[in-house]
C-alpha cells in the first residue's frame, strides 16, 4: 500500500462491509488485501478513525466507525441485529399518555434508544425526542393503547425492562 490514507480507506471499507470483531480479524483481512501492518500501527489507525466496538445480538462484538453507521443501519432495517443488543437493561420504565409514550432510561442511554426506535421504521411511530434519560415517542393518532403496548413490548423486549409485562 502506497500511503497511510489508502490504508485508512481500506480499513474503513472493511469495517463498513464486514462484521469484524477484533484487531486480529482485521489484520487478517488486511493481509488478504495485500496490506501487512503491525498491531501497533493498526491500533493507531483505529484510533485515528475513532473506531469503536458495539455488541451484536449474537453476543459478539464488531467494529464500527462513528458517523459511518451505514452497516448498523442496514442491519437494523434488515432485522439482522436486534434493537437492544447494545443497550440491554438500560430501560427503567414505560408510560403511555394517549399517543405519547414516555420511556425512562439510565442516564445517557436515551439518544441511542431513540435512534434505534426511529431505525425500526415502524409506521405507527411518527418520531422520537430523546433527552439524557427520557425518550418521548409520538404515535399516530389511530394507534390504540393495546397496539402501542404490543408494539413497545416487541421493540423493547431486548432491553430487559422489569415489569414490562405489567403495563
Amino acid at each position: 500500500m502506497k500511503n497511510r490514507q489508502e490504508r485508512l480507506q481500506l480499513i474503513m471499507r472493511i469495517i463498513n462491509d464486514e462484521c469484524i470483531g477484533n484487531q486480529h480479524e482485521l489484520m487478517t483481512r488486511l493481509s488478504e488485501e495485500g496490506v501487512e501492518v503491525t498491531q501497533a500501527t493498526l491500533s493507531r489507525d483505529l484510533k485515528v478513525l475513532h473506531a469503536t466496538k458495539v455488541a451484536t445480538d449474537k453476543g459478539r462484538y464488531m467494529f464500527i466507525i462513528p458517523n459511518s453507521n451505514d452497516l448498523h443501519d442496514t442491519m437494523l432495517k434488515q432485522r439482522q441485529v436486534n434493537m437492544g443488543s447494545a443497550h440491554p437493561g438500560r430501560v427503567l420504565s414505560l408510560a403511555f399518555s394517549r399517543n405519547i409514550v414516555v420511556i425512562k432510561t439510565r442516564n445517557g442511554y436515551a439518544t441511542g434508544l431513540a435512534y434505534d426506535i426511529d431505525m425500526s421504521c415502524r409506521p405507527e411511530i411518527l418520531g422520537t425526542i430523546p433527552g439524557a434519560d427520557t425518550v418521548m415517542a409520538v404515535l399516530r393518532e389511530d394507534v390504540t393503547r393495546t397496539q402501542a403496548e404490543d408494539l413497545f413490548r416487541h421493540l423493547l423486549l431486548e432491553y430487559d425492562i422489569d415489569g414490562l409485562d405489567k403495563f
